[in-house]
């Protein structure tokens, strides 16, 4: 299994950097169509795991609904004069206001699964409400790209996977070696607050990464955001199990070996990129 992780990683991680720095913003959106809409597949099996019909109908809705936001919003001129776009503002921001919902669901299950366990049209939602404002702020924070600074876009995406990766590292090393406490027993139980205070820890190498490359920056507000940042990722991976466990299913998909499904793979990032975002937008834009 660690093979195969690996093998994948190598595999992916060209392609996501060259995505992330060299690919033109507007391709890049259009790149990120189809993984969300595997994506997007993924979850209509934790809407329903046994209907085909539900599956494929909440995926032709999402990828139909990213195909409109590329269409009616072009990349390339979503910020005029240092600001969004406001429907992209209005989508990031009440992704921001789903996971701050997704929290109390977390923190409350199972009880909290009683309101929308039996219920196909409130977890198609959760899944609008899970992708498309990750889909948005990804694009969102790409499209920052100039003429001045073509990589400035691309290395803002860049630093909130490596303070995710570096969150899911720190917490998966620090767990093995010193989790005693459960985090969310009831819904991940391999998980502990050991592990969590470990990942977060692990996130200031990326604080000291960013103020050795641009030391004007603020380091008290760097830090408390990268902060957030990871506990938002941990919470966006909580809220994954949470959905598979009431699923019964182990991992959301298998195309990529030792890896699970797509959604296994962003399911961090889904909550990490809108969070991200707007705390960007509001403080530095």
């Amino acid at each position: 299994m660690l093979k195969q992780r690996i093998i994948t990683a190598l595999c992916l991680i060209p392609l996501v950097l060259a995505g992330i720095f060299w690919a033109p913003t507007v391709y890049f959106a259009w790149g990120l169509v189809p993984i969300f809409a595997i994506a997007a597949k993924e979850w209509g099996r934790l809407i329903d795991k046994e209907c085909n019909v539900t599956q494929w109908s909440f995926t032709l809705t999402v990828t139909s609904l990213l195909i409109i936001i590329n269409v009616m919003f072009p990349a390339d001129e979503l910020w005029f004069k240092g600001q969004i776009h406001p429907m992209f503002l209005a989508i990031i921001s009440i992704g921001v206001m789903w996971w701050l919902i997704s929290t109390l669901l977390v923190m409350s299950f199972p009880k909290s699964a009683k309101v929308w366990n039996t219920s196909p049209m409130l977890k198609s939602m959760f899944g609008q409400l899970t992708l498309i404002p990750c889909f948005v702020s990804l694009i969102a924070l790409k499209s920052l790209s100039s003429s001045v600074d073509p990589y400035f876009g691309g290395a803002l995406v860049f630093i909130v996977m490596l303070v995710v990766w570096a969150a899911d590292t720190g917490a998966y090393f620090a767990g093995r070696s010193l989790g005693k406490h459960k985090l969310m027993p009831s819904v991940s139980p391999a998980k502990t607050l050991e592990g969590l205070a470990g990942g977060l820890l692990t996130t200031m190498l990326i604080v000291a990464g960013v103020m050795y490359v641009s030391p004007e920056q603020e380091l008290g507000l760097l830090i408390v955001v990268t902060l957030i940042t990871a506990l938002a990722s941990a919470f966006g991976d909580l809220s994954e199990s949470m959905f598979k466990r009431v699923a019964e299913i182990k991992d959301s998909g298998k195309i990529l070996p030792g890896h699970g499904g797509i959604l296994d793979r962003i399911d961090s990032l889904t909550a990490a990129f809108p969070v991200f975002t707007l705390i960007y937008i509001a403080m530095w834009m």
